[in-house]
């Protein structure tokens, strides 16, 4: 292990900063933590890295909130998005990810707009919806490991309160980040610099998720609600960069 003690500190804040803000509204680490990691570890190393800490966040903030994860709405996520996962391989293999990315950019910066303009708009009242979403999010995942934003909107139009939605996209993102590990396995991305770095990662997730989960339960459900809107739009329009660049 070689890395500087200079780059590791920089690794570790920006690990800090990614999953307090997991912690605090149940996603949104790796829109930090991807690019900035890659500029600093490259690539190679910053893709295992965050899905191993990814991982470590979901069982922590698990390990103290697993009960308000709303299980009839997990196992359809996951059993939907495990469907999906078929299409997307063959997407990323036939695919065009600019396409793609154009058009979840789209639907994420719509809909959190719209969601900010008319508070009034109709919410999803029953779990079957989670199959669609769920494969949506598969096939993304699978393709393109954009997994999250599809769960992201079903919570927000569920109308799920910040420690529901929190506790319960955990359980999804805990099973799609064993998945991707796996893979990163097999593809021998498992390095000792992975491996070091996140085993060095552990007390700065623990504090984090702590700090995160105590600004979760000050947050007012209508706030929070807005709050997701507006990252939404941020998340979408981060989809654009590469397409603009």
């Amino acid at each position: 292990m070689t890395t500087p003690l200079a780059l590791i500190l920089l690794v570790m804040l920006v690990l800090w900063l990614a999953t307090f803000l997991r912690s605090a509204v149940g996603f949104g680490d790796a829109l930090v933590a991807m690019p900035l990691l890659a500029l600093l570890l490259g690539m190679a190393v910053a893709t295992p890295l965050v899905a191993w800490t990814g991982l470590l966040t979901s069982v922590l903030i698990l390990s103290t909130s697993w009960r308000r994860v709303d299980l009839r709405n997990f196992w359809r996520l996951t059993v939907a998005s495990l469907a999906g996962m078929p299409a997307g391989i063959w997407l990323l293999q036939h695919g065009d990810e600019r396409i793609v990315n154009l058009l979840l950019s789209l639907l994420l910066m719509g809909y959190g707009a719209y969601s900010l303009y008319r508070p009034t708009l109709p919410a999803l009242t029953h779990e079957r919806w989670a199959f669609p979403f769920g494969i949506v999010a598969g096939v993304l995942g699978s393709a393109y490991n954009t997994s999250g934003p599809p769960e992201i909107i079903y919570g927000a139009m569920r109308r799920w309160p910040p420690d529901l939605f929190r506790a319960t996209l955990q359980g999804f993102f805990l099973i799609s980040n064993v998945i991707v590990i796996a893979g990163h396995g097999l593809a021998g991305l498992w390095t000792a610099e992975v491996l070091w770095l996140t085993l060095l990662s552990l007390p700065v997730l623990v504090t984090a998720v702590i700090a995160g989960a105590l600004v979760n339960r000050r947050i007012p459900a209508a706030q929070f609600a807005r709050l997701v809107y507006v990252l939404l739009i941020v998340l979408g329009a981060l989809f654009l960069l590469p397409l603009v660049v």
